[in-house]
């Protein structure tokens, strides 16, 4: 483990986070898993709270080649898409239902499930919901989320009643960890949550994923501005700020 402005980084290859996963499946504890990535330790530099939560996480996997970089290659990098399908595929192997909330439309949803169905036949899926509109409030000078209460007790509730095993939560960075730092009490089936960011739109096709040489040489942020040029501010926190902070800790 290491940590990066202030943020505790699990360096692990996949088969070794996979394994500690499938102990979080049979030791009788909620568990959380988190995907940090340059623009999140941004963020989190500037937000004790946000900065908490993701400190509060059973697992912390590297999603983002800048961390792999800055930590001269000592923390590995699993992206959080494809974190996400293999706990999927030890959901199947092990028999445990699985829900998604957030992120896309319920139809958009519905395609990534049957995608998933497709891949993995036998798995369990619990249901889904898009869950609450969510944004943010300040409360005593930390950035809390704000969910829209009618929404998101209805989204509790169907969790609930379906309990599954692993809960996906796709809100978006920040949004997704506050609420599961606020809300994995309340789900008591819920044995592991991660947040999932994007994974979402990959995995119903909703936004396509860059070429794999460009994931292998870190360039994807680079595929991903071409195709959402709007996405300019967030990728300028990974590829600018982030190295210069990390730089500016280490003087």
């Amino acid at each position: 483990m290491a940590e990066i402005l202030g943020v505790k980084i699990d360096s692990l290859r996949i088969d070794e986070a996979i394994k500690i996963v499938h102990d979080f499946l049979y030791d009788g504890r909620q568990h959380k898993i988190f995907t940090p990535n340059p623009e999140m330790l941004v963020d989190a530099h500037k937000d004790v709270y946000f900065k908490r939560v993701l400190n509060q996480s059973d697992l912390n996997i590297c999603d983002g080649f800048g961390i792999t970089l800055v930590s001269l290659g000592k923390i590995k990098r699993i992206t959080g898409v494809d974190f996400m399908v293999k706990l999927c595929e030890l959901a199947e192997k092990e028999n445990k239902t699985v829900y998604f909330l957030g992120g896309i439309s319920k139809e958009m949803l519905g395609k990534m499930v049957e995608k998933l169905k497709v891949k993995f036949p036998k798995l369990k899926i619990a249901g889904f919901n898009s869950g609450p509109w969510i944004d943010f409030i300040k409360v005593e000078g930390e950035n809390k989320i704000f969910a829209e209460s009618n929404a998101n007790d209805q989204a509790i509730d169907d969790i609930i009643m379906s309990a599954p095993d692993i809960l996906f939560v796709g809100f978006g960075h920040e949004k997704q960890e506050k609420w599961i730092a606020e809300h994995l009490r309340d789900l008591p089936s819920v044995k592991i949550i991660m947040g999932v960011g994007g994974s979402f739109d990959y995995l119903s096709d909703t936004v396509a994923r860059a070429p794999c040489f460009l994931r292998k040489i870190g360039l994807e942020w680079l595929y991903r501005l071409i195709i959402q040029p709007w996405r300019f501010k967030r990728i300028l926190k990974a590829i600018f700020i982030f190295p210069l902070l990390v730089v500016k800790e280490k003087l």
